[in-house]
């Protein structure tokens, strides 16, 4: 089992800074580039950039708890949250991208 997690390509976890502008301010993320690619797919499912996803995302995280602390965490548990959506059983591709558009109604 741990050769499938060890043998991972190390440029997956290399971590990775990018500046993104949120709320009008220039702030600096890092993550892993995983992650990183994680989140232009669901962007890409959003018809976003990948920056105006992240926005997006704090905007939201910001009206429903107040605040987006440790924002780098929340942004880590959705793409994680994403792929266990996409993955999920007797989800077909399609009814997880309609589950995970940012816009759809709840």
């Amino acid at each position: 089992m741990c050769q499938i997690y060890a043998q991972a390509d190390p440029i997956l976890y290399e971590s990775r800074a990018r500046s993104v502008r949120i709320m009008g301010v220039i702030t600096t993320i890092k993550l892993e580039n995983l992650f990183w690619q994680t989140l232009a797919e669901l962007a890409a499912d959003n018809d976003l950039t990948t920056n105006q996803l992240i926005a997006k995302l704090h905007d939201e995280v910001t009206t429903h708890l107040g605040e987006a602390s440790n924002f780098a965490s929340f942004l880590r548990v959705t793409c994680l949250r994403y792929q266990a959506l996409k993955s999920h059983a007797g989800f077909a591709t399609s009814a997880a991208t309609s589950a995970t558009k940012i816009n759809a109604a709840a």
